[in-house]
């Protein structure tokens, strides 16, 4: 029988403690806890989450993937909720509801320090804007612009809203609006007037990509204005989105002819294909960062609760091996 040396040329490193950096194939032997470890790279994947306590679509998100939060949307029966929870990573919780219950509404933030803006209230577009403090919602300044469909971008206190569909002429809009904390005010508007989109970074490093059409363009925002980016692999309406803007995950949506579970990676230049969402949905949300995401609600032939955990491809684990 062949022995490891004969195999890879090296011997098994015999530790008292583990390597600081290990490199992807490195093996050892660790005497202090008498275990036998190897470093590989991991691939990206989805993995299944705990279930939204409430099944809904067009909904709006915020956090991370192991502190999340969703927002608004609307059911089967129901159009225009204002339930709220939120995710410890494993299971979803009740938390305060909204003031203004809304479907198509934008979001960003984190899990305590949320904001909510736009969206269709039952009547017509709104521009109200919330902020949640972990606990509750409290009325912020309304949008200038009143919209549903839009993105959002940013923190609680220096967040971007930009496209959606305005009651005007032309219905879409690329209008790009600015929050301080206290008021919105109006920011360069989109090259590419969309709804449907999805939306990343922050207020003055913005990410906008797919919507209607389907579209596969991309922008970048710099604090003034937008300029073109990568275009997408797949073009996609009624998309998700999460990350930064040089580091993005966008995800799910309307393909033109079906769902799609198509996901992508951008690395402020270009889109790459990753492993695609178990689950294909359209108007669904999503939180985190492209290396540790969360994909949850949406609409497949009805509004569903399920919720996806994404982990990046290109991370080195250190793995144990054990005997039987």
């Amino acid at each position: 029988m062949s022995t490891y040396y004969q195999i890879f040329g090296g011997k098994i490193n015999v530790v008292t403690s583990d390597p600081s950096n290990p490199i992807e194939g490195q093996v050892w032997y660790n005497t202090t806890s008498e275990v036998l470890k190897y470093r590989v790279v991991t691939t990206s994947a989805w993995a299944s989450g705990g279930n939204l306590g409430t099944a809904r679509d067009a909904l709006a998100g915020a956090g991370t993937q192991t502190s999340a939060l969703a927002f608004g949307g609307k059911t089967p029966t129901i159009s225009g909720v204002n339930n709220t929870e939120e995710y410890n990573g494993s299971s979803w919780t009740g938390g305060g509801n909204l003031g203004t219950a809304r479907y198509q509404l934008a979001g960003c933030g984190t899990q305590t320090v949320a904001l909510a803006f736009g969206g269709y209230d039952g009547p017509a577009n709104t521009g109200a804007t919330e902020e949640y403090n972990g606990t509750s919602w409290t009325s912020g300044g309304s949008l200038g612009t009143a919209r549903r469909d839009a993105a959002g971008a940013g923190t609680q206190t220096s967040a971007l809203g930009f496209g959606g569909a305005a009651p005007s002429t032309p219905e879409i809009t690329g209008a790009t609006e600015e929050y301080d904390g206290t008021s919105w005010t109006a920011g360069g508007s989109l090259a590419t007037a969309r709804r449907g989109l999805g939306g990343a970074g922050t207020q003055t490093a913005g990410l906008a990509f797919g919507g209607s059409g389907p579209s596969s363009a991309t922008e970048e925002y710099d604090g003034t204005s937008w300029t073109s980016g990568g275009t997408m692999g797949t073009a996609r309406n009624e998309t998700a989105g999460a990350g930064t803007q040089t580091s993005a995950l966008g995800f799910g949506g309307y393909d033109g002819t079906a769902n799609t579970g198509a996901t992508e990676a951008y690395n402020g230049t270009s889109w790459s294909n990753e492993t695609s969402l178990s689950t294909a949905r359209q108007n669904l949300a999503g939180a985190g960062t492209q290396t540790s995401a969360l994909a949850f609600g949406g609409v497949t032939t009805a509004p569903i609760a399920n919720t996806e955990e994404f982990t990046g491809g290109g991370v080195g684990v250190t793995r144990t091996v054990t005997g039987s």
